[in-house]
């Protein structure tokens, strides 16, 4: 949870990592893209093939959207970080 001022609204964040079917690392990518709660994308090289930060207003929003992103094709696994 962000606080920066007192007039800004306090945001959920969450790091997400990713592990995608071989060869569909791109096409995640620019689906993920298109989430605008999807603040942030790298490829990666390891375990885990892309990490992700994803914001929302809300904790049930934050689930929300990786719910979302967990049922994408070509989504293997994912392990969600959230900030406290």
């Amino acid at each position: 949870m962000e606080i920066v001022n007192k007039e800004e609204i306090i945001t959920e964040t969450a790091f997400v990592l990713l592990t995608i079917e071989l060869g569909f690392e791109e096409d995640v990518l620019k689906a993920l893209k298109g989430i605008p709660e999807v603040k942030e994308t790298f490829r990666l090289h390891g375990v885990y093939d892309i990490i992700l930060r994803v914001e929302a207003d809300t904790r049930e929003d934050l689930k929300g959207v990786v719910g979302k992103i967990r049922q994408m094709g070509k989504v293997q696994s994912t392990l969600t970080m959230i900030v406290i």
